[in-house]
């Protein structure tokens, strides 16, 4: 008896069993390519730990990681003093990163020139303020120099690699910068006298005069009678000189103001 393909094909049955071989092909193929074709083609499973580069001279790279299959690239560059020019500042994947063969490391160089920045004008400022605009701008402070003159540590001229250099000079990043600064001279004059002054009207001398104050509050200060100084130290018309303090006791007029005994006395008091 002969098997009759186009009739058995055209019945229900035929259909839905013709429609079920052509699934399962589908799903063997698929089967096929994402869990035997796919994983060989791409290592799936096989990964590389990424090695730490950082520190190391472009030049060394190369051979470095042909060895774990791997490559870089140069992502950007920055600066810093802390390593040699053209050695590696960062990279990604991190050191410890698991990653697939041939995976681009991307790298940050350090350059071989610093970059420059203005030099700032520290010209008649502190030595403290002018140490910190130093570091503001990535630059060192070098040598003082000390010069007679009136203001102590009031500088007077910069100097970079032994020459004076003008403020706005472009400068290259972390250099060292030299100071010629003020001894504060050895000349002395007498203190102003401020008592009975308020303490606003006490600052024009003081300052006027270059010196500093420091205030010390006495007693109860609220109210509608007048705060003046009541006590100074140094006493007036004693030697003074430029940018010493001035100790100024402040409060209501007759307020008494212990003495520095009296002070002493309450130090060494065991309960106090």
């Amino acid at each position: 008896m002969k098997f009759n393909f186009k009739k058995y094909t055209s019945t229900l049955g035929g259909i839905l069993g013709s429609i079920a071989a052509t699934i399962a092909i589908i799903l063997l193929l698929a089967v096929f390519y994402f869990y035997l074709y796919l994983p060989a083609a791409t290592n799936h499973g096989e990964t590389i730990t990424v090695p730490s580069i950082e520190g190391l001279h472009v030049s060394e790279l190369e051979d470095f990681l042909i060895k774990r299959t791997l490559r870089y690239e140069v992502n950007d560059s920055s600066y810093t003093e802390d390593y040699p020019p053209l050695t590696v500042l960062r990279q990604f994947p991190a050191a410890g990163s698991k990653v697939k063969e041939n995976r681009v490391i991307y790298i940050s160089l350090n350059r071989v020139t610093p970059p420059t920045v203005p030099m700032p004008n520290l010209v008649d400022g502190s030595l403290i303020n002018a140490e910190a605009i130093l570091r503001g701008n990535e630059l060192k402070r070098g040598r003082i120099q000390l010069v007679r003159g009136p203001f102590l540590n009031l500088v007077k001229e910069m100097r970079y690699e032994g020459a004076k250099i003008e403020p706005g000079t472009r400068i290259p990043k972390g250099s060292v910068i030299d100071l010629v600064v003020e001894d504060g001279g050895n000349n002395s004059f007498p203190a102003p006298d401020v008592r009975g002054y308020t303490l606003e009207d006490a600052k024009i001398p003081i300052f006027g005069s270059h010196l500093n104050i420091s205030v010390e509050v006495v007693g109860d200060t609220l109210g509608t009678e007048p705060v003046v100084v009541l006590k100074q130290k140094p006493l007036p018309g004693q030697n003074i000189k430029v940018g010493d303090v001035v100790e100024v006791w402040v409060g209501k007029k007759g307020t008494p103001v212990p003495d520095e005994t009296d002070e002493q006395d309450d130090l060494n008091d065991p309960l106090n």
